[in-house]
């Protein structure tokens, strides 16, 4: 089969894999590109000053605490770059997001991956005298499961201050209640805290590549000191600046997005799957024997979904439409199982 017969299709499919958001850019957003679209001849700022002192100014701190990059993922290779030598440790859960071993490996680092999905006294006990990294993400990747305020602090108040600590809160915006830590607050009372957060996933910015980092005025400089020059371009600057203006209609996007995902989670349950609770804006399908079988329902109906096997199932919350191509999936999975059952018996 050639590409040209199997793009039109993937074109079409209900994307549900790399957690992005089912909303096209703001309207003032769309206002700030087509303004800014006529100045793509001049270069952006040498580094990205103006972007780090805004995103302080909305989030009321110092400017030397914050740390700009190509996305987080671009933010936290820098850091590693800053703070590890070759053969050191870095210790992550996995699974976790994929791009945690490709910096390592990256940085020449050695990588300690410790299972069962942020156990965090395993992850405490997997540092030793070589770890200078130790990564951890709330809400987690791929199962949208959280790590307490409690749990966290008692965490970090484990961890060597000669440890840098790497707290990925890429999907913090979509997690609610009291005991949702917030990185921010933290970063005073530790400062061998990193804080990675993205304009990806809910500002929904995720080709303009824009993360950063939250942390001591020392560590901020050790990342931005990798800094690469002309980094981020003026257009991520605008778009940036024009979705922090928009803080009010963003927060309506991200009620949306958490309808949705309680929907789904309960029309999924009440199917009888197994769906923990999730804080993030996509569901963890852990039916680890039936993954790969889930995938290919899911494709014929119309989704692309991100397939662990023999682990799981992510799944993002699109809109409803994809969201009911999810459930309609899904049924002929289980359709499919129940009649192999049939065969066997």
């Amino acid at each position: 089969m050639s590409i040209d017969s199997v793009m039109p299709d993937l074109l079409a499919m209900h994307r549900l894999c790399l957690n992005e958001s089912p909303f096209g850019p703001l309207p003032a957003v769309t206002a700030a590109l087509r303004h800014s679209i006529t100045q793509v001849n001049r270069y952006p700022d040498f580094y990205p000053d103006r972007l780090a002192g805004l995103i302080a100014g909305r989030l009321g701190i110092s400017a030397d605490r914050v740390a700009v990059g190509s996305g987080s993922v671009g933010v936290a290779l820098q850091l590693f770059e800053a703070v590890t030598e070759p053969g050191d440790g870095i210790v992550y859960s996995w699974r976790n997001f994929d791009a945690y071993p490709l910096l390592a490996r990256m940085v020449r680092a050695r990588a300690a991956e410790v299972p069962l999905r942020q156990d965090l006294g395993a992850m405490a006990g997997a540092v030793d005298r070589a770890t200078k990294v130790v990564v951890l993400c709330n809400p987690h990747n791929p199962t949208g499961t959280l790590i307490t305020r409690q749990d966290l602090t008692a965490f970090l108040d484990q961890i060597p201050g000669n440890v840098t600590v790497v707290l990925d809160e890429a999907y913090i915006e979509f997690a609610r209640g009291p005991d949702v830590p917030d990185g921010l607050d933290l970063i005073a009372s530790h400062p061998n805290l990193v804080v990675l957060r993205t304009f990806s996933k809910a500002h929904g910015l995720a080709a303009l590549r824009v993360g950063y980092g939250l942390a001591s005025p020392r560590l901020t400089a050790e990342i931005s000191s990798r800094q690469l020059p002309f980094g981020v371009n003026s257009l991520a600057f605008r778009a940036v600046e024009a979705s922090l203006d928009a803080a009010a209609e963003l927060r309506q996007r991200i009620d949306t997005v958490l309808a949705e995902r309680d929907r789904l989670a309960g029309l999924l349950r009440l199917a009888g799957r197994h769906v923990p609770p999730s804080h993030a804006n996509f569901l963890w399908l852990a039916e680890p024997d039936l993954a790969e079988q889930h995938q290919a329902a899911l494709a014929q109906a119309g989704v692309l979904a991100r397939c662990y096997p023999g682990e799981g199932i992510r799944l993002t919350i699109g809109d409803r439409n994809a969201n009911n191509a999810v459930l309609t999936g899904l049924e002929s999975s289980r359709a499919a199982a129940s009649a192999q059952d049939a065969l066997k018996g």
